[in-house]
């Protein structure tokens, strides 16, 4: 049976700004329960992202009781204080909304995690492609016509070991950890796993998994204890001749350290898809590197991951208004 809840009452009428993506089953379900003024911040160019004022401003604009985004700030009184009744937050981690502000003022904020994992799991088998397969310089001289350069034919410059039976090291055996182990698996690689908070991981300690792996795939969630947990010491573990995968966060690696051991030739590759602030800075060494392979936190832009938030989120706003639980509450004691 369903649990009822018993603090939150949310009146109505009930209407809902959504800035974030929305579509699909979950877009059509929120507007069974409520009037839906959708307005996604990725459909604006220039692009656009409020903060708590200008959001303030935009829900008082239309008059809502619940608010829906994925890159806004929910953040200080202006936001907080106009009225909210719920808050939904279409990201793992709701760190754009000031949760401690809304649980004080009894706002349940909910969350989608998970919601991306696929799409994350499927951009770091490509850039484990791209990288090991030498396919952007391959595409590069076909498209300059260089394909017989230097007196060679592409068979002898781009040959590579192929992954079916190497092993590969995933560190974090979350959602999207989760989703790249049967991918892997898929392409009849061994598969080891390091998460100390999952009992179904087959190594409790990252620096006796390390040794064995000839990919390492960083999949783990920031946080004091995680970041920086890829530096010198760890990629000099692993076999000679490696790949470094970071498809999660910049900061859980050493940047210098990986370069360093990429310019050794002690790792052969790596592919990163998040850096600090979106990019690299000018004239840095990885930009040069033909062994690397680079691209700016796209992991999650699929489509499918904005079906996925607005189910989840969809529902449980659903949930709320009908006095049932909600599955994904980040602050579920004002419920």
């Amino acid at each position: 049976m369903t649990k009822r809840l018993s603090a939150v009452q949310v009146q109505g009428p009930h209407r809902a700004l959504v800035t974030a993506p929305f579509r699909g089953e979950g877009l059509d379900q929120l507007r069974q329960v409520a009037d839906v003024v959708l307005d996604p911040w990725i459909e604006h160019v220039p692009l656009r992202i409020w903060d708590g004022v200008k959001l303030a401003e935009r829900v008082q604009d239309c008059s809502a009781n619940i608010l829906i985004v994925e890159s806004d700030f929910v953040m200080g009184p202006e936001i907080m204080d106009i009225g909210l009744q719920i808050i939904g937050s279409c990201r793992g981690d709701p760190n754009n909304v000031d949760v401690a502000a809304a649980t004080e003022r009894g706002i349940p904020v909910l969350y989608a995690p998970g919601r991306n994992a696929d799409g994350v799991a499927e951009i770091t088998v490509a850039l484990l492609f791209a990288v090991t397969r030498h396919i952007l310089q391959a595409d590069a001289d076909l498209r300059a016509g260089q394909v017989f350069k230097e007196e060679t034919i592409p068979y002898q410059r781009f040959r590579a070991w192929q992954l079916a039976g190497q092993t590969v090291g995933i560190i974090g055996l979350g959602a999207v950890g989760r989703a790249a182990a049967w991918r892997f698996a898929g392409l009849g690689m061994n598969v080891l796993s390091f998460d100390p908070f999952n009992p179904a991981a087959s190594h409790t300690n990252l620096d006796e998994m390390l040794p064995h792996c000839q990919v390492v795939s960083m999949h783990a969630a920031p946080n004091p204890n995680t970041l920086g947990m890829m530096g010198a010491e760890q990629f000099a573990a692993m076999p000679e001749g490696s790949v470094y995968l970071n498809s999660a966060r910049a900061g859980l690696h050493d940047l210098t350290a990986l370069l360093e051991a990429l310019e050794s030739g002690h790792l052969c590759g790596a592919g990163l898809d998040h850096f600090d602030g979106e990019q690299l800075p000018p004239g840095h060494g990885l930009l040069t590197r033909s062994d690397v392979v680079l691209t700016p936190h796209i992991g999650g832009a699929t489509y499918d991951t904005e079906v996925n938030h607005s189910l989840m989120i969809a529902a449980d706003v659903a949930a709320i208004l009908t006095g049932e639980t909600p599955q994904h509450c980040v602050n579920p004691e004002v419920l």
